[in-house]
This record gives C-alpha cells, sequence and structure tokens, in this order.
C-alpha cells in the first residue's frame, strides 16, 4: 500500500471545509483532482472514509479514525521541513492565529484592546519573514473549540474562570466588571452596587460564548442568582447606546487606569461579590502545531506584563 501525504492533506482538507469544493479552493488544486486522489485513498485502505450522501460531507467511522493520525503524520512532515530550514538560519512555515472581535468605541472597556496583537503580530513578521500568519475573529467559545480541534494554533480569548480543559494559557490582563450605566440612571451616583441588587435593572451584555458573558453568567450561578438579560449586542458600540439610551445596566470589565467612560455613563463597582474577567493567549497543552507557532508563543508570552 502507497499513501501519499497529498491524499492525506486531501482528506483533512474535506473534513474541516465539509465540502470538496471548497476543500480544492483551499489547497488551490482542481476538485476532480481531490476527489480522485481520495478515492485512491479509500480503495488502499479498503474503507469508504468519507460520507457523500447528504450536501454536508462528513467522516465516516474509517474516516474519524485515521483523521488524528493524518493530521499527526501532516505536523510531523512540517515540523521536519522547518526543523532543517531552522539549521540554515531560517524559520518558516504557518501559524493560524484567533482573536476576539473588537469594534466600537468602548472595545477598550468591553476587554478587547489593552493587548497590542497587530503589533505583536507585525514584530514578529519582521523577525521571522518566512511564516505566514493568518488572523481570523471569532467569539471565545468558538475559539476554544477551534484550537482543540487544531484549526487554530494561538488565540486571544476572554476567560471567566479557570484554565480550559486541553489548553495553556497566559494571561494578558484581568479587570474587575463593572456595572455602566446612563448618568440620568438611579444608579449613577453610587458609588457601588450589590450583586443581588443588579437582578432588579434590565442588563445589556455581549452575546453567549463571549468571554465577558461567560464571567457575568458564571458570577451570578456562583451567587444562586439569575439575571435579567434585556438585551445582547456583540457591538460595544450598539450597547454604549442601549445604556445611553436608558434601557437597562451594562456590565462590562471597568476602563483601565486614567481612561474614562464614554460620556454620558458612569460606572458602578459591582460588591458581593465582585467579577473578574480576563484577557489570555491560549493554545493547546500539547505544545502549538510546529516550531513557528511555538516560536509565536514563546515571543508574545516573554512580552506580557499582567495589568
Amino acid at each position: 500500500m502507497v499513501m501519499e501525504l497529498r491524499q492525506l492533506e486531501y482528506l483533512v482538507a474535506v473534513v474541516e471545509e465539509a465540502n470538496f469544493t471548497r476543500a480544492a479552493a483551499r489547497l488551490h488544486v482542481a476538485q476532480p483532482g481531490v476527489s480522485a486522489q481520495i478515492r485512491q485513498l479509500e480503495r488502499e485502505l479498503g474503507h469508504v472514509l468519507l460520507d457523500r450522501s447528504t450536501r454536508t460531507v462528513r467522516p465516516t467511522e474509517a474516516g474519524a479514525a485515521i483523521l488524528p493520525h493524518a493530521r499527526a503524520a501532516l505536523e510531523a512532515i512540517a515540523s521536519a521541513r522547518v526543523a532543517v530550514d531552522e539549521l540554515a538560519g531560517l524559520l518558516r512555515g504557518h501559524v493560524s492565529v484567533g482573536t476576539i472581535a473588537a469594534r466600537g468605541p468602548i472595545a477598550t472597556i468591553a476587554g478587547s484592546g489593552p493587548s497590542d496583537l497587530a503589533g505583536w503580530l507585525a514584530e514578529f513578521h519582521r523577525s521571522h519573514p518566512g511564516v505566514e500568519i493568518t488572523l481570523a475573529e471569532d467569539n471565545a467559545d468558538h475559539l476554544i473549540d477551534r484550537l482543540r480541534a487544531g484549526r487554530l494554533d494561538v488565540a486571544l480569548i476572554g476567560l471567566a474562570g479557570g484554565t480550559p480543559p486541553g489548553l495553556a494559557v497566559a494571561v494578558v490582563t484581568e479587570r474587575v466588571l463593572v456595572a455602566v450605566a446612563g448618568e440620568d440612571h438611579a444608579l449613577a451616583n453610587r458609588g457601588s452596587v450589590r450583586l443581588d441588587e443588579l437582578t432588579g435593572y434590565p442588563l445589556i451584555t455581549l452575546p453567549v460564548g463571549s468571554g465577558i458573558r461567560t464571567a457575568l453568567d458564571a458570577g451570578f450561578a456562583a451567587a444562586g442568582l439569575q439575571p435579567r438579560i434585556a438585551f445582547e449586542a456583540s457591538d460595544p458600540a450598539v450597547l454604549t447606546r442601549l445604556v445611553g439610551s436608558g434601557l437597562g445596566v451594562a456590565v462590562l470589565p471597568a476602563a483601565e487606569t486614567g481612561a474614562a467612560p464614554p460620556s454620558g455613563l458612569r460606572e458602578v463597582a459591582i460588591t458581593d461579590p465582585q467579577m473578574r474577567a480576563r484577557l489570555a493567549l491560549a493554545w493547546r497543552a500539547d505544545a502549538p502545531a510546529g516550531p513557528a507557532a511555538t516560536a509565536l508563543v514563546r515571543y508574545i508570552t516573554s512580552g506580557i506584563t499582567p495589568a
């Protein structure tokens, strides 16, 4: 039996894209060629590896069994090539990076702006121009899933509790969560508000799956309380407008030292208990996929000074 690496590469791409056409586009090859190579692999192994009966292509039981071995073989070859290049003083390869989205005028308060991810990547690229870097935005839950599945090497995520299973993290910054109210709101002139008092107000927050929302839900659950979630928005600018319009109270990380909330809004400390959210760099605990990703993690974590 002669199993070619490109056959394994094609199999992994089709499974990850759940579609032959998208896999072929990703690999920059013709779709019939992808189909032919996978059929040849199936003949050599004596098993059907992909279920083609629906529009979404899925691995069969045999395909699911071979998939981790295919990924391991491809990563081993990539690592071997990079190791040879490193002997010549060159670092090459590919690093896939994920990050939580940061939009709107209160991106910093929303917990997405304290780190200079763009600056980190730019400096790393200047030092290692042979490394290809790709970046994707998503919510924290999806980023964690993609890290575990090997579809991302490194990600900047929001955390509420401990380190997610299977991952290693380096905390970039940790922020206390506060209530953010309009200047005409009943809470605007108060120095603090108890968590149980917040159940009496409609809350405005980021969607489920974001690090800040996870911290909020975990904090209320630990206190045996049920929050009244009235509005959800993924764009911090929308949260600002909703709060400023008097439609409720937002729960967000406190502004950084020396910064002030957006005009017309007031921050109120939350007590009994205090809630915290963290921004962290995360990667698979069994080490990033390849020397290039390892070098990126080493570079970023060496310069992190947690807030």
